[in-house]
């Protein structure tokens, strides 16, 4: 019986020591300040879209990424075609793609989802610290600006693009 809990206890000590247990732990308290929130009313956001103005055929994509990378403080990113206005809410042709900026020792390193684009129709224009990622195919359009960490030059940037994400590397 005891040689079952001493295993026990092993087992969750490897859990804990490759991160897994650390971020289900994570995934708990995140649910359970969901939950909160949700109680307080804090999360609860209602409005309507008027679709009047958008084309047949085109879909409305919103959605948003948080990332505490490094152990910082929560960074929130949205990404999609609806955008907030003065009016309400707009569906747009242009999406934002998903980023993630990381800031390694030697390099930038940006990653964008454009899903259903080609290679051909991606457009890339740096200008010191503001990156523009663009893509434009028959059924989707990309367009998003990215404030980076640094100045950084045009001639030290490298890219490579397969199946819809879009890897940047920028040499510091």
């Amino acid at each position: 019986m005891e040689k079952d809990k001493n295993k026990e206890k092993k087992e969750d000590a490897d859990f804990d020591l490759f991160g897994l247990g650390g971020l289900f732990k994570g995934i708990e308290k995140l649910v359970d300040l969901a939950g909160k929130l949700e109680e307080s009313g804090g999360i609860k956001k209602e409005g309507e879209i008027n679709f009047d103005h958008i084309k047949k055929g085109m879909k409305g994509v919103y959605g948003f990424t948080i990332n505490t990378a490094g152990g910082g403080t929560p960074k929130v990113e949205t990404f999609g075609n609806i955008k907030k206005t003065p009016e309400g809410p707009k569906v747009d042709e242009e999406r934002e793609p998903i980023t993630d900026i990381f800031d390694e020792k030697s390099e930038i390193v940006i990653i964008a989802e454009m899903p259903g684009i080609e290679e051909t129709d991606l457009k890339i224009d740096l200008k010191e610290d503001i990156l523009e990622i663009s893509a434009a195919s028959k059924s989707r359009t990309y367009r998003k600006e990215l404030l980076l960490p640094a100045k950084m030059i045009k001639s030290n940037l490298r890219h490579k693009f397969t199946n819809g994400i879009l890897e940047i590397r920028i040499k510091k």
